[in-house]
């Protein structure tokens, strides 16, 4: 196993892009490319939970998958406990992957419906060669108690199971191998909300019993505010502002970070919350604004200000950073 770095970080993103190219014409040559990533630096300590939010299409799921290196970053660096991971080949990349896992959002898809369920969460400790048979077995239902699901389940197929069900199914395969990080795709997105609080409570809990660190991708900035330390808002393949959760909440800075917030729901009907929606559209990742993409979107009064700058984040009160951007912040 190897440790965290310097810093004490489990994980350290370094101005990561991926850009995928776009191709045509008779020699099929590259006319352009989608910048789902553009530049993104984030860190996550030991037992902490990095909550990551946004509108669908600003390259959440993306980062998450080139984290664990599903994906093949553009340019940047990866370092998971100390190990840059960023362009190692895949015959040193795969003992690493024990350190580091991924739940993704919806069960039904990402886990093989050919399998027992035993058979699914064995299977990376057959990868890793941990183990016997024997051993591996009552690994499983080790996992499979973990997750408050009966032992009983690993002989049967995972359509038997309702939605919640397999989310415990994939999320005790995530942890067969004992990693030290989880990145969660949209974990609980897929479920009935009445579902999405047993799936959180699971989570929060493993995380106390086990150590683990979370990279928490989600839309819903409600749900990420009860399981995140500190909260990253991305747009358009950037991140925008990032602190501390009840900071976040509390100051934000931004005004994308200030349109989601006000756009919660209020639980109680005797509060009115004036919520205004977010004018425009999203600007293309192909062809994104010369300035600040959000400032571009929503025509604000200083945006050509903006065109032509370094965006990036600097940090206004202690943990609390947010882009430079002279027409989308106070």
């Amino acid at each position: 196993m190897t440790e965290p770095n310097e810093n004490g970080d489990i994980l350290s993103v370094e101005s990561l892009k991926m850009h995928f190219p776009l191709r045509g014409g008779v020699l099929y040559r590259q006319t352009g490319s989608v910048k789902a990533v553009d530049g993104v630096s984030l860190t996550i300590g030991k037992g902490e939970t990095l909550g990551l939010v946004g509108e669908s299409g600003c390259g959440k799921s993306t980062l998450g998958k080139c984290i664990v290196r599903l994906l093949k970053a553009t340019a940047g660096r990866v370092v998971i406990k100390g190990k840059d991971v960023t362009e190692m080949p895949q015959s040193q990349l795969r003992p690493l992957r024990q350190d580091f896992q991924m739940v993704f959002q919806d069960p039904a898809e990402s886990l093989d419906a050919r399998m027992s369920v035993g058979e699914l969460i064995a299977e990376p400790m057959v990868i890793q060669k941990l183990g016997t048979r024997e051993t591996r077995k009552k690994r499983v239902d080790e996992l499979l108690e973990l997750v408050a699901m009966p032992t009983s389940a690993a002989s049967k197929f995972t359509f038997e199971f309702s939605g919640g069900q397999r989310q415990r199914i994939g999320i005790a395969r995530s942890l067969a191998v004992n990693p030290d990080l989880l990145i969660l795709d949209e974990p609980v997105s897929a479920l009935d909300v009445s579902v999405q609080s047993q799936i959180l409570n699971l989570l929060m809990d493993l995380q106390r019993e086990l150590g683990l660190s979370y990279l928490f991708i989600s839309h819903d900035l409600a749900v990420v505010k009860h399981v995140s330390d500190r909260i990253a808002v991305m747009y358009l393949g950037k991140i925008v502002e990032m602190a501390p959760a009840e900071e976040l909440y509390a100051n934000p800075h931004h005004a994308y970070t200030k349109a989601l917030i006000s756009a919660i729901p209020e639980p109680d009907p005797t509060v009115k919350r004036v919520s205004k929606p977010i004018e425009g559209d999203v600007p293309s990742p192909i062809e994104p604004p010369l300035g600040c993409a959000f400032g571009h979107r929503v025509s604000a009064l200083n945006y050509e200000k903006s065109i032509g700058m370094d965006l990036h984040l600097r940090e206004i009160n202690p943990g609390h950073l947010v882009s430079n951007c002279p027409c989308c912040v106070e």
